[in-house]
């Protein structure tokens, strides 16, 4: 048997890492997902959010920790974990009493889907950063048109 989910969204938090007795490195992080669509029968527009747990470990765990903040894109793969007593997600109450459903994913693999400078303008309130469409004068033109051909490495 085979199960795999990959998941795509942003860090609600930055990560947060712990090493196991082993000394194996252990990075965990809620990633959250979204969409918008039409609710048929009110023709509102609706938000959902879905947020995902989720756990690296290894030398993986450790860039992700070194590489990874709050508001990062990022994409997962990994295995859906399952509260043992239920056999679907982990169960718990909120403060108000209420049932919630938290989805625990073990990562297998990630990757970036932001830069560095993107996940820098996240942490500061979205911004992104100061270009210039114009190519001339005053510093911060557009980076494409100011590379030379013999700047390309390859």
């Amino acid at each position: 048997m085979y199960q795999k989910i990959t998941v795509a969204g942003n860090l609600g938090r930055d990560p947060e890492m712990r090493y196991m007795p082993d000394g194996t490195a252990v990075t965990s992080f809620s990633v959250a997902t979204g969409r918008r669509y039409k609710d048929p029968r009110t023709n509102e527009q609706v938000s959902e959010t879905t947020w995902f747990r989720v756990s690296v470990f290894g030398r993986r765990a450790e860039v992700a920790n070194q590489y990874l903040n709050k508001g990062s894109k990022v994409l997962v793969e990994g295995r859906l974990t399952v509260d043992r007593e239920t056999g679907g997600p982990r169960l718990w109450t909120r403060n108000d009493g209420t049932v919630a459903a938290s989805f625990e994913i073990r990562a297998t693999d990630f990757a970036f889907l932001s830069s560095r400078a993107d996940s820098e303008s996240a942490d500061m309130g979205g911004l992104p950063p100061q270009q210039s469409n114009t190519g001339g004068g005053g510093g911060g033109g557009n980076r494409a048109q100011a590379i030379e051909e013999d700047d390309i490495p390859f």
